[in-house]
């Protein structure tokens, strides 16, 4: 890693994680296998922000710690990238082992459980697929009829009004490091 750390992607441990490491991997790891609109690719980085912020607004009131992992929710993609879901599923079991053994380092290095508790992996998975259905309707090219075929129809006052604007990987990981430092101060 450019931290200078060494992760063994096969069995990782929490002392070789570094924030830093996730917010610049995140920065330059592009969703929608970079077929976006914009003259930047929509990051990793630039979701896991947006679904952070989407989870807040669906769960009022929820804990610092559960915000934390919504924004930490994809982190693993910062070395292992990101695949969409048909590519996913061709690879098979490996890939999901792989990437809980990553996400546990990951949560366990910024001090949550190992495995997230259900209800809030539901709820994060909730804002994740509010999330696709704004990318996926703004800049990758579905119709609002696709997008809600594929992720199912948001509400209406989670969007409206929500802009998402493609940034540099330098702006998208000065936000990334930032919003993490705030929830980890106020875990």
């Amino acid at each position: 890693m450019l931290s200078g750390r060494r992760l063994d992607l096969l069995d990782p441990t929490p002392v070789d994680i570094e924030v830093e490491d996730i917010a610049h991997g995140l920065a330059f790891v592009a969703r929608w296998n970079g077929q976006t609109l914009g003259d930047w690719p929509y990051s990793v980085a630039e979701h896991s922000l947006l679904v952070e912020e989407l989870f807040g607004e669906m769960n009022p009131g929820v804990a610092a710690r559960w915000r934390l992992a919504a924004l930490l929710h994809d982190a693993p993609e910062y070395v292992i990238g990101d695949m969409i879901s048909p590519v996913k599923a061709a690879v098979g079991p490996g890939y999901g082992a792989l990437d809980a053994r990553l996400a546990a380092a990951v949560h366990i290095r910024f001090g949550l459980p190992a495995e997230i508790p259900p209800e809030i992996r539901k709820a994060i998975k909730a804002a994740d697929r509010v999330s696709a259905w704004l990318e996926a309707t703004q800049i990758a090219g579905f119709t609002r009829a696709e997008a809600d075929r594929f992720f199912g129809r948001p509400p209406g006052p989670l969007v409206a009004g929500r802009q998402i604007s493609p940034r540099p990987p330098v702006e998208v990981r000065a936000a990334y490091l930032a919003r993490h430092a705030i929830l980890l101060a106020a875990c």
